[in-house]
């Protein structure tokens, strides 16, 4: 009995681990494929910002928003993401400060400063798109959070699009594991474990 309770267990894991595995190719797809398009607005994941400058992560999300922006695909930007630690500022607010610093008019920049999570800044970007009659969005963020920021879009039924920040980091084991990452994120959240 005993043994056919391993075997049941070791079966399990191995099932979990092929699936985990599968996701883990299908968020790499993901993270090479731009999808920009037009759309009602474009949704930026916050990223650290230190002292009310953006980091180069946030930066670089911020800048391939700008370049979407000005290539006319969206007449708007959500920028996300709450305080992370800092009293001062918030991601969303440095994300806007950044924004029109650079020539987007300070009213075609939407925040949402509240979020401490992926899960949190998707639901409240789907929110403000509601209320403004937004139904469809162009998502920047890392290359290998795409899938999972796409999926719990869509789930809450807005017509999504990614298009991940350039990135010279997008290859080797390091990267395979970030997707790994995401792939147990994503998971868990399907499960409705919030992470």
């Amino acid at each position: 009995m005993k043994r056919r309770l391993w075997i049941l267990f070791a079966l399990g894991v191995i099932g979990i681990a092929a699936k985990l595995w599968r996701m883990t190719l299908d968020i790499e797809r993901q993270a090479a494929v731009d999808e920009a398009r037009p759309a009602d607005v474009i949704v930026v994941l916050g990223a650290a910002e230190y002292r009310g400058r953006p980091s180069p992560v946030l930066k670089a999300r911020l800048d391939h928003a700008l370049e979407l922006y000005g290539k006319g695909l969206a007449a708007r930007v959500i920028t996300t993401g709450g305080a992370g630690g800092d009293p001062l500022h918030t991601e969303s607010e440095v994300g806007r400060k950044y924004l029109s610093a650079k020539g987007v008019p300070v009213e075609n920049i939407l925040i949402e400063p509240e979020s401490e999570s992926t899960a949190e800044s998707m639901t409240a970007a789907a929110e403000i798109m509601r209320r403004m009659g937004m139904k469809s969005c162009i998502v920047v963020t890392d290359g290998y959070h795409i899938f999972r920021a796409k999926h719990m879009l869509q789930q809450l039924g807005i017509e999504v699009y990614g298009s991940p920040r350039p990135s010279s980091h997008q290859d080797g084991w390091g990267y395979r594991w970030l997707c790994f990452r995401q792939a147990v994120g994503f998971s868990l959240w399907s499960l409705g474990i919030r992470i």
